[in-house]
């Protein structure tokens, strides 16, 4: 059995990637390139650059683009590059969107407006001006927990009407909501919480973009090409093991920056420390992290 899904914008598995800096807290290019080399070589079809999890909140704009264009060197054609771009000010946003397609960036990442909390209608509104800035496709991005404001399904309906909105990365956690959306309209759906890879695939999105991936890509591409080979128990095997790993990262009280680069530094793969006002992980939640890392590996 194989998948008759229709081939989605930015490949299925995407890594929400880490932004790489020195010890002294400078961006880490080299770091950079080599990570992303080795995150596709390791399955991941496309890459996330400057969203959360690269730290975009204290990341320049100028670094941005260097991180973008750097990474667009290590991997050539061979992934999707997706740039987070989403701030609380839409001409911002435009202005980040311009750059991004200057650098080599595939598409972009828009969050809802956060702190504000506009209303439904500004929310579509700041969407659609973004979309109608570029020609790159544009992957919405709904996350209320951070944000504070839901993009209402409703509201996603009418916004797939445009013709370069194409996707969603789905950090709701309203699988009803998400399940409306995927009936009515042919938008991408990627889940954004790596406990939801398998179920939401289940019902149709085109994949994920995952943090926890950063350490395991090849892990959850393979729950992907379980359920595309008909062999949904080994699939479902495989979304379970990751179980552990997944609550120790991204079921903390610490935000998956910094759990993925505890981790990534143990395994001696390029991180560097997090950026204030983030906190190293310590060396008890570091140590459980690879514990968990080494029983799934080792499995």
């Amino acid at each position: 059995m194989t998948s008759s899904r229709k081939p989605p914008p930015f490949g299925r598995t995407l890594c929400a990637m880490i932004t790489p800096f020195t010890e002294s807290g400078a961006l880490d290019l080299d770091g950079a390139q080599r990570l992303a080399a080795w995150l596709v070589a390791e399955g991941c079809d496309g890459l996330v650059l400057n969203g959360t999890t690269g730290e975009s909140p204290t990341t320049s704009d100028e670094e941005k683009t260097r991180l973008i264009t750097a990474v667009r060197e290590a991997v050539g054609d061979r992934a999707a590059l997706v740039a987070g771009v989403g701030t609380a000010d839409t001409r911002h946003t435009v202005e980040l969107t311009l750059a991004a397609g200057k650098a080599g960036a595939d598409g972009v990442l828009v969050v809802t407006p956060y702190y504000s909390r506009p209303p439904q209608e500004a929310v579509a509104g700041h969407f659609r001006q973004i979309a109608d800035a570029s020609e790159l496709p544009v992957m919405l991005y709904d996350i209320p927990g951070r944000t504070g404001t839901r993009i209402e399904p409703e509201t996603m309906i009418r916004l797939a009407g445009h013709p370069r909105i194409v996707a969603v990365k789905d950090c709701s956690y309203d699988f009803l909501g998400t399940q409306k959306v995927l009936a009515r309209t042919e938008l991408a759906y990627y889940s954004g919480c790596d406990e939801h890879v398998l179920a939401l695939y289940a019902v149709g999105a085109a994949g994920y973009v995952s943090t926890v991936a950063n350490a395991v890509p090849a892990h959850f591409a393979a729950i992907l090409a379980a359920f595309d080979a008909g062999d949904t128990a080994r699939a479902t095997e495989l979304q379970l093991a990751a179980t552990p790993l997944t609550e120790a990262m991204m079921g903390s009280d610490l935000p998956g920056t910094v759990t993925a680069k505890a981790l990534l530094a143990r395994l001696g793969l390029p991180a560097g420390p997090v950026r204030a006002p983030l906190l190293p992980a310590d060396r008890k939640t570091t140590d459980t992290l690879l514990a968990r890392y080494e029983t799934l590996t080792d499995a």
